[in-house]
């Protein structure tokens, strides 16, 4: 089956040109000259995969990723700035994004993040239908330590006594890998993949991982059985420790 594609570019010369390029390969290719069209053309049609510019007038990139996010969040989303830099980069992973190319950009670049991006969405696509088959079962999965605190992953939810924490979905995620890898070290680069779903470098993996887990260890700070139990190690990632 042909993905549909959205290239989403204000100089006329380069939206041509990347909807060439991949028309070539057999995508149904649309596009739009600025990110307001852009967001109507997802209002109204399927989107695989959206191919946008940062620097444009109006709605910029990131301003068109954040809506294309709530209307359409299956939609995978390569950016393409002129404007290279980490921060940027860093913001754009934050909102979902797949992949960040500079411009220009190779066609043989271009065609590879773009069959990842696709690929990505495929695998997403599975595991979507698989969670959905698993909440009809309607499994709880619980888990008890020794002092008598409880981390129900289902519910997102730590009880001890009387206290009781609930965690954000992106918070949940994270620890639900953790527990149920015991002993395993992931990397900054991994988690980022597992927990928000995308791909990043291993530079600015632990930058987007940061906050996130300094969200959930304040939440563990009341629960110290569970919380000295999640490992952070230097240089790499983070691991569950058992047997403590």
């Amino acid at each position: 089956m042909k993905s549909n594609i959205l290239v989403v570019d204000d100089e006329p010369v380069a939206r041509q040109s990347l909807t060439d390029i991949l028309k070539l390969e057999g995508h149904n290719v649309s596009s739009a000259p600025n990110g307001q069209a852009a967001v109507e053309h997802v209002r109204t049609h399927p989107i695989d995969l959206m191919i946008v510019d940062l620097r444009m007038p109006g709605m910029d990139g990131l301003e068109v990723v954040q809506v294309v996010n709530q209307i359409s969040p299956e939609t995978e989303v390569i950016l393409l700035t002129a404007f290279g830099s980490t921060e940027t980069a860093i913001q754009a992973l934050r909102l979902r994004i797949h992949d960040y190319l500079l411009k220009p950009a190779s066609p043989v670049q271009v065609l590879a993040s773009v069959k990842k991006g696709l690929a990505r969405r495929s695998a997403r696509s599975r595991v979507s239908v698989v969670m959905d088959t698993a909440d009809v079962d309607e499994t709880v999965e619980v888990f008890s330590l020794k002092d008598g605190t409880t981390v129900d992953l289902s519910r997102r939810q730590i009880k001890h006594k009387s206290k009781v924490e609930h965690l954000t979905p992106a918070e949940g995620r994270l620890l639900k890998i953790l527990i149920e890898n015991e002993g395993k070290v992931f990397s900054h680069r991994e988690l980022v993949l597992l927990v928000q779903g995308y791909d990043t470098s291993q530079r600015e993996a632990p930058e987007i991982l940061r906050p996130l887990v300094s969200r959930l260890r304040h939440k563990l700070e009341q629960f110290p059985s569970l919380s000295e139990r999640v490992v952070s190690v230097r240089g790499t990632g983070y691991l569950y420790e058992g047997n403590k």
